[in-house]
């Protein structure tokens, strides 16, 4: 029976870049595979440089539901004596770098129970800090949701999970709607699936020097924002 467990990634900034080098970084829309093993690595005390340990957080199932899309902003950062490609002499280098501002994500673990365990009892207390892409960007409120992992399957835990809005007059403004917004999801899946895309964010080796990344097929869709998700029953508030 699959086990998954869902974490709260919100945060004022988030960026998750594909591209990691070079004067222009983009984000995606949505936490990269690459970003969550990362933030896992961290909160784990997983050395970047410890291949046999990342490759078990990176063979989890990721699948992430999108709770409140974010807007994509940039900003600039200045690099004073840089070498040149020749080495001869120094320059200044202006490097533009985008973020998501106002994101909020389900993210959603599904694999090796004991795994997922003690990622769940160690995200919110981790060995070394965890941030959403960069270190200013760090978590809004605790990672973790609920008791912990639940044998579910992540796509089950996407479809019914309460919505993570916080706000509540955000929410009742949803409740109230006829039409209610759809929440955008992306999960890992086989080759072959429909409508599947390649993505090449699947961490091989943080090493310096020697990352690499395979490519990993993704398939979009939309779960429908229902009331009961909108108004859970009994619990405590969604990711607080």
């Amino acid at each position: 029976m699959p086990t998954s467990l869902a974490l709260c990634f919100d945060a004022p900034l988030q960026s998750w870049g594909v591209r990691a080098a070079g004067i222009l970084r983009d984000t995606a829309a949505e936490p990269t595979k690459s970003g969550v093993v990362g933030l896992l690595a961290a909160a784990l005390g997983v050395h970047r440089d410890d291949g046999p340990s990342l490759a078990p957080l990176a063979a989890l199932h990721l699948a992430v539901r999108v709770d409140r899309e974010g807007i994509v902003e940039r900003d600039f950062q200045t690099a004073q004596n840089v070498p040149t490609t020749q080495g001869k002499g120094h320059r200044t280098v202006v490097s533009e770098r985008y973020y998501l501002a106002d994101a909020l994500f389900l993210v959603v673990l599904e694999g090796d129970p004991a795994l997922l365990e003690q990622i769940h009892a160690t995200v919110d207390s981790p060995q070394w800090p965890v941030f959403f892409g960069r270190r200013a960007f760090v978590p809004a409120r605790p990672l973790t949701i609920g008791a912990g992992p639940t044998d579910r399957p992540a796509e089950a835990v996407l479809a019914g999970h309460p919505w993570l809005e916080p706000d509540p007059d955000v929410r009742r403004a949803e409740l109230g709607k006829a039409d209610r917004v759809a929440l955008r999801t992306v999960r890992d899946c086989p080759p072959g699936t429909p409508r599947a895309e390649i993505r090449r964010d699947h961490p091989l080796s943080f090493a310096d020097g020697d990352r690499r990344h395979r490519f990993r097929h993704v398939v979009q869709g939309v779960v429908p924002l229902t009331a009961e998700m909108i108004r859970p029953t009994g619990g405590p508030t969604p990711c607080s």
